[in-house]
């Protein structure tokens, strides 16, 4: 049986997990609680949890170092800090090391079911994230009988980067020109379209699944600014990323 760990100082954040787990259709998890770092450590060693639900205020030590150790013991951990703080650089650093969800005190029985939720059917088990870094190994090498598809996978792999058409092209060995008409053929959009509608396709399931800002889901899906992020949102849902959230987020 998978093992939650939740490691806070806070009464009610801890029940509004274990009340969310023991009434949820994902109720499978073993869950174990501490309210000091020390305590934390010892439990995270002994029961290697495969979820973390972290206090990154924790009146005895730095949470977020303590989510870091975590990472390092067991890579296939997944961290979801939980906060009063709303603060850029908090989210910033919890996504650069690494983390898997951000969640803002108080909160509800939605905002936790979307994060496990997201967990668990994205399978975050030691078996397959290396099943899935076996086949993105494979993704990696062009397949120069396919160099559209091999594109495709190359955007899927780096739509977060600031990828171009000329680098794309050069990576499936074509020039830019043929290589643009190809894909246009081939996809029936041109190479601007897709990876715009790609990286909205993955903003639409962070603005679902996390409270993170706009600042933070704008960079981590590849746009340059939440203002063009906005904008291009909103040119291809018909409403704003905020609007958006608003329908799965409702209290």
């Amino acid at each position: 049986m998978p093992d939650i760990l939740i490691v806070d100082d806070e009464f009610e954040s801890r029940m509004a997990v274990t009340d969310y787990l023991s009434t949820s259709s994902i109720g499978f998890y073993s869950v174990h609680e501490a309210i000091t770092i020390e305590k934390g450590e010892l439990l995270l060693k002994k029961i290697k949890p495969s979820i973390l639900f972290l206090d990154v205020s924790l009146p005895n030590g730095n949470g977020m170092e303590l989510g870091q150790k975590a990472l390092e013991w067991n890579p296939d951990i997944s961290v979801i800090v939980v906060t009063y703080l709303k603060e850029f650089d908090l989210v910033h650093c919890s996504i650069n090391l690494g983390f898997a969800g951000y969640l803002l005190k108080p909160f509800s029985k939605t905002d936790i079911h979307m994060l496990v939720e997201r967990i668990h059917i994205h399978s975050l088990s030691t078996e397959s994230k290396k099943v899935f870094r076996q086949e993105n190994n494979k993704k990696q090498t062009p397949d120069l009988a396919n160099p559209i598809q091999t594109a495709l996978q190359f955007i899927q792999n780096r739509y977060m980067e600031q990828i171009t058409l000329d680098e794309t092209a050069q990576k499936v060995y074509l020039s830019t020109s043929h290589f643009s008409r190809s894909f246009k053929e081939e996809t029936g959009v041109t190479f601007v379209d897709y990876l715009m509608t790609y990286r909205i396709d993955q903003s639409k399931m962070l603005l679902k699944t996390t409270t993170l800002p706009m600042e933070v889901i704008a960079n981590q899906v590849g746009f340059t600014s939440a203002a063009y992020f906005s904008t291009a949102f909103k040119k291809k849902e018909s409403c704003t990323p905020s609007e958006y959230r608003s329908l799965f987020l409702a209290k």
